[in-house]
């Protein structure tokens, strides 16, 4: 069952026409792959999803409702989540504050009320922060983490949230050869729960970890399908070896 349906989705900027006829159909508990090279229209499709800006044209489709043109509120409160490539953590609170407030942002005041009751709260924290190899961080200020700690709290702030798809732009920027390998093997556990979008430009990494690859270029679908059809792909390896 697609989770996601991006219909003939267009953007254009002033003379710039950044996307241009997307059709994606993305399968609930996958792990998709946008990729392609510097300019191809990954981030601004990732930002039509999570409605940091909207389609000029075409639809999409979440969960089977239309959110085209609803609001990053609407989309948040259904299920969608999204991790852009600038940090958006809290330096100056606690990596274990950090995550509070994000459960606390998604969850009602009554369930916060129970969750407490029967000492939950701090259970979830506790996990998520096993989870992403945070736990002996609790107390260190967010603003204090390396930057690899700080993108794997900030995908843990998402994913303690239980989001039925979440979105993530380049989390492994910046990030050591050893920091990339481990985002990947932090990830998978999620699949159970979350559907996840990545967007990158490494296909090397991408690859190891995604059921499935969509490539953009120039504003446009060159090729979609599964890792293995991707790169045995004649049109990907020419834009790999001239472009990027």
């Amino acid at each position: 069952m697609a989770i996601l349906e991006i219909k003939n989705v267009g953007k254009t900027f002033g003379t710039l026409k950044a996307l241009d006829g997307i059709n994606i159909s993305i399968k609930e508990n996958t792990f998709h792959g946008l990729i392609g090279p510097n300019g191809s229209g990954k981030s601004t499709l990732l930002k039509a999803i999570a409605g940091d800006h909207y389609a000029d044209e075409g639809t999409i489709n979440f969960n089977g409702i239309d959110i085209t043109s609803r609001s990053p509120e609407f989309r948040a409160r259904n299920g969608l989540n999204f991790k852009f490539q600038i940090t958006s953590i809290f330096p100056e609170l606690s990596t274990y504050d950090n995550i509070l407030l994000s459960l606390q942002s998604s969850q009602s005041v009554w369930s916060l009320i129970v969750s407490r009751e029967k000492e939950t709260l701090n259970k979830k924290i506790v996990n998520t922060l096993k989870q992403f190899k945070l736990y002996d961080k609790s107390e260190v200020l967010a603003g204090e983490l390396s930057h690899g700690l700080q993108q794997w709290l900030e995908i843990a702030m998402s994913v303690i949230r239980k989001p039925k798809l979440l979105l993530l732009d380049e989390p492994t920027g910046g990030m050591s050869p050893e920091e990339r390998r481990a985002t990947g093997e932090l990830l998978l556990p999620i699949k159970k729960e979350t559907t996840l979008v990545i967007v990158e430009h490494d296909l090397d990494w991408i690859k190891d970890f995604c059921d499935n690859l969509t490539v953009l270029d120039q504003g446009k679908v060159l090729d979609d399908g599964s890792v293995e059809q991707i790169e045995k792909s004649e049109k990907v390896k020419e834009v790999y070896t001239t472009r990027v």
